[in-house]
């Protein structure tokens, strides 16, 4: 069965070809498992790379993008779907609606604070989906020992860190979201849980 995964990461230009070159192939592994993606509509950086490849491998690719950024990302307008919003906080709203998981690559500020964000609504039981970090050459350590840090001080619980899991390559992270098991007592329905964690033939 197929879930949506929400990919956010970088729409800078002038990210790394090695980066490039990882999105490109999360996008392509996205569509080998039949899963959709759905993500920030722009056709440019990290970003347009992980569509095109998804759309060039045959998945379902939803974008968001709001309508004053789409000149600037240049939304991609060749995707299954591109839904144009009003406002940021409405995009990532429709964003975090629609996935049945998240996976975060390398990017600044906006793809930093999209993680925190479905991060702190999982720690405050509003959901209870996966969401993976794709370490690639250690670029979210900082972040992660900030995590550790938060909870050595007291001021996050201890089970802050291990509401996310921190993989190095894709194919860790498509193991990692096949492999989620949500807590119990989550507020996600069991048809989607169940459609997560289906094996595929």
């Amino acid at each position: 069965m197929s879930i949506s995964v929400c990919v956010y990461c970088a729409s800078s230009e002038s990210v790394s070809a090695e980066l490039r070159a990882l999105a490109a192939e999360l996008g392509h592994a996205l569509a080998a498992q039949g899963w959709s993606l759905v993500y920030g509509g722009g056709n440019v950086g990290l970003m347009g790379e992980v569509a095109r490849a998804a759309l060039a491998a045959g998945a379902h690719v939803t974008g968001v993008i709001p309508h004053r950024l789409a000149d600037r990302e240049i939304a991609l307008e060749d995707v299954t779907e591109l839904v144009r919003t009003e406002t940021m906080r409405e995009r990532k709203g429709l964003m975090d609606d629609r996935s049945d998981a998240f996976v975060v690559l390398p990017g600044g500020i906006g793809t930093l604070e999209e993680l925190v964000e479905i991060l702190t609504l999982k720690q405050l039981g509003y959901h209870d989906r996966a969401i993976v970090v794709l370490d690639a050459g250690g670029y979210w350590d900082p972040f992660l020992a900030q995590l550790d840090r938060m909870v050595e001080m007291g001021l996050a619980d201890a089970s802050l860190p291990g509401l996310l899991d921190a993989t190095h390559d894709v194919a860790g992270t498509i193991a990692a979201i096949r492999g989620y098991r949500p807590r119990r007592g989550s507020p996600d329905d069991a048809d989607q849980i169940e459609t997560i964690e289906a094996p595929r033939s």
